[in-house]
C-alpha cells in the first residue's frame, strides 16, 4: 500500500538511515525504540551527521533521553513526538502531537509534522513530549474505567444508560469519553481496535513507573492497571474500551445504549 502511494521500500533500517534526512518511528515499546535506534544495523550505525530522528512512540522519558544522548554522539538530532487521537484522524492528517526537544530541531521537523496533525503542542526539552503523552493516556484509562464502573452501578439499579449519559452531560462530570467517543462506538457494542488493550496497559505501566521514579504516590492508577491487565487477558486484540465488557460482566449487566440492541430496519 505504501509503495503504491509512492514510498520507496528498503531492506533494512540501516539502508533507510543512510538514505534519509529525516527518520520517523512509531513503535510499541521502549525496547523496540532502543533496538531500532541503537541496535546492530540501526539508525546510529548508518545515519549521517545532521540527520533528524523523530520518535513518535509512547515510551518512557528516560529511554527517550538516553537514546537521544547516544545518537548525539554521532551528530544525529532527535525529538520525541508521541501521538494522540484515533485511526481516522491519522488517515485525515488531524492527529494531535506532543513534542519534546531542542526548539530548532522541532522547527526543522514541522513541515513534515503538519502533514500529520492539526494540533501540535511544544512541551519543552526532549522527553517532555512522552511525559505529556503518559499523563494524557493515564487520564484516558482512568476516565474509561470510572465510566464503566459508574454505568454498571446505574444499570444494576435499573437506570437506563441513555439517562446516565444525559445526566452526566448536564453536570460537572461531562467528559468526551462518555458523551462523544463511547456513544458512537463502545456503547453500541463496537470494540474494534482504535487503541488495543495491551498498548493501553503498557502506557499505564510506564506512567506508574515514571511516577514512582519521581516520588509521586498513586492509588487509583494501580487499580486501573489491574483492570487493564484483566481486560488484556480476555480481549488482547480489541480496543481498551473493552473495560466496559469486563466490568459489565462482573456486575451482570451489559453497558449498551438501548439503540444498540434494536434490530436493523
Amino acid at each position: 500500500e505504501a509503495k503504491a502511494a509512492g514510498a520507496t521500500p528498503v531492506s533494512s533500517v540501516a539502508e533507510l538511515a543512510r538514505t534519509s534526512d529525516v527518520i520517523i518511528t512509531m513503535l510499541p515499546d521502549a525496547p523496540d525504540v532502543e533496538k531500532i535506534a541503537l541496535g546492530e544495523d540501526g539508525i546510529e550505525s548508518a545515519a549521517r551527521p545532521g540527520t533528524l530522528y523523530v520518535d513518535m512512540s509512547t515510551i518512557d522519558p528516560g529511554t527517550s533521553r538516553r537514546v537521544a544522548a547516544q545518537l548525539a554522539g554521532r551528530g544525529i538530532r532527535m525529538i520525541d513526538s508521541p501521538v494522540a487521537r484515533g485511526v481516522e484522524n491519522a488517515r485525515a492528517g488531524t492527529l494531535a502531537l506532543m513534542i519534546g526537544g531542542d526548539k530548532a530541531d522541532v522547527d526543522a521537523a514541522m513541515p513534515l509534522l503538519r502533514t500529520m496533525a492539526d494540533t501540535i503542542t511544544y512541551c519543552g526539552p526532549l522527553g517532555n513530549g512522552v511525559a505529556m503523552k503518559l499523563v494524557n493516556n493515564f487520564l484516558s484509562a482512568g476516565i474509561v474505567s470510572t465510566v464503566a464502573e459508574a454505568c454498571a452501578i446505574g444499570l444494576k439499579a435499573g437506570l437506563p444508560l441513555d439517562m446516565i449519559v444525559a445526566i452526566s452531560g448536564a453536570t460537572g462530570t461531562n467528559n468526551a469519553w462518555m458523551h462523544k467517543l463511547m456513544p458512537s462506538k463502545a456503547f453500541l457494542g463496537d470494540f474494534s481496535p482504535g487503541f488495543m488493550t495491551p498498548l493501553a496497559r503498557k502506557d499505564q505501566r510506564l506512567a506508574l513507573s515514571f511516577a514512582e521514579d519521581m516520588g509521586v504516590p498513586l492509588t487509583l492508577g494501580k487499580a486501573v492497571f489491574d483492570l487493564l491487565t484483566q481486560t488484556a487477558e480476555v480481549y488482547p486484540r480489541e480496543d481498551f474500551t473493552s473495560i466496559l465488557r469486563v466490568v459489565g460482566d462482573g456486575a451482570g449487566v451489559k453497558i449498551r445504549l438501548a439503540e444498540a440492541d434494536k434490530p436493523a430496519a
